[in-house]
């Protein structure tokens, strides 16, 4: 009989506050073993001024109430991750290799923002990993977006200093892997002017998937919607407790880790109440490392006389294998350990 789901909750003040070295260690064996049985987890205590999300989420308002059409003037190659892309135009699925019922039928809209490339001057990065932002003209959008990014980023980076003592690294390893990290901003909308969709079988608010890097910091509505898939084969609904982010892990994780930390397989579902898509919001934060850091599994999370589960890739390599996937319609050969997880729960 399979056990009973649910996500822990993990209450990071002490590496916020400069805890004691005790109150740190108990913190990071917390978060490790979520990260072995879950890979999603609720994070409290991350001193998030409510403030700053207020702001994040009016600014989403003000930009998703604009016309379609002013909407699309911020679009830009799919290559670039920034901008707007409007509803219908992804279909995540198809960055683990897994064919969607059709081919381009995730509906929510969303808007990305980003590092760049000036915001690391002595790394002399290309544009190409790290473009520059495109901003809507909405009063204030700019403002209110980037005082939360920095603190969605604050957060991601006293994760990664938990995660060097989860996972028993030197200090400053994953620092290393991070110092000047493709991070962007996802600002999901899943609410559609009535009319504009039809609500089929095929209708997926968020097709399944897996996230590319090394850790997401998620801000959503407590609206039903997302589910994240066990080691079960079985889809569960999760949703964001007061106060609290949602954090799981990505690609990366699970590859430093030879799969012993989930890079959880999740998706949205449209929650339909009458005939009509109710309202639902949501921000992702990646952290996804450098676009140079060369990442495979760490020594000591492969048994002698193993072979390691991946070669070593970079981290640009496999985020544009995945975007080439979802944001381009070509579906990514290379994730094959994920397909095989999402294939085998649908049957």
């Amino acid at each position: 009989m399979a056990s009973t789901f649910f996500v822990p909750t993990v209450d990071i003040t002490p590496y916020v506050t400069n805890g004691t070295a005790a109150e740190r260690a108990s913190v990071a064996e917390a978060l490790d073993q979520a990260c072995r049985q879950v890979g999603f987890i609720q994070i409290v205590g991350h001193g998030v001024d409510s403030a700053a999300v207020a702001g994040l989420a009016s600014a989403m308002d003000d930009f998703f109430a604009l016309s379609l059409d002013d909407k699309k003037k911020y679009v830009l190659p799919p290559s670039k991750n920034r901008g707007y892309s409007p509803p219908k135009s992804e279909s995540l699925s198809y960055s683990l290799g897994v064919d969607p019922v059709t081919r381009m039928n995730d509906f929510f809209e969303a808007f990305n923002v980003g590092t760049s490339a000036a915001e690391y001057p002595e790394a002399n990065l290309s544009t190409d990993d790290y473009a520059e932002n495109l901003w809507p003209e909405v009063a204030d959008y700019e403002a209110r977006v980037s005082a939360y990014f920095d603190e969605a980023a604050r957060v991601a980076q006293t994760l990664i200093r938990i995660f060097e003592d989860a996972l028993k690294v030197e200090p400053g390893y994953l620092e290393g892997l991070t110092d000047h990290s493709i991070d962007v901003l996802r600002m999901n909308n899943y609410a559609l002017p009535e009319g504009d969709i039809e609500l089929g079988a095929e209708l997926t608010g968020m097709g399944e998937h897996t996230d590319f890097g090394i850790v997401t910091v998620l801000w959503a509505d407590q609206v039903e919607g997302l589910q994240v898939l066990d080691s079960d084969g079985v889809w569960h609904d999760v949703s964001p407790a007061d106060d609290a982010f949602l954090i799981n892990l990505g690609d990366v994780s699970a590859r430093l880790t030879n799969d012993q930390w989930s890079s959880t397989l999740h998706r949205v579902k449209p929650p339909i109440v009458n005939g009509t898509i109710k309202r639902r919001r949501s921000a992702a934060f990646f952290h996804d490392g450098n676009a140079d850091a060369v990442v495979g599994p760490l020594p000591h999370f492969v048994a002698e006389g193993d072979e390691p589960h991946y070669d070593p890739v970079t981290v640009k390599e496999h985020i544009v294998a995945k975007l080439s996937g979802s944001r381009a319609g070509k579906k990514n050969v290379s994730a094959v350990r994920e397909a095989a997880r999402v294939n085998a729960a649908a049957q």
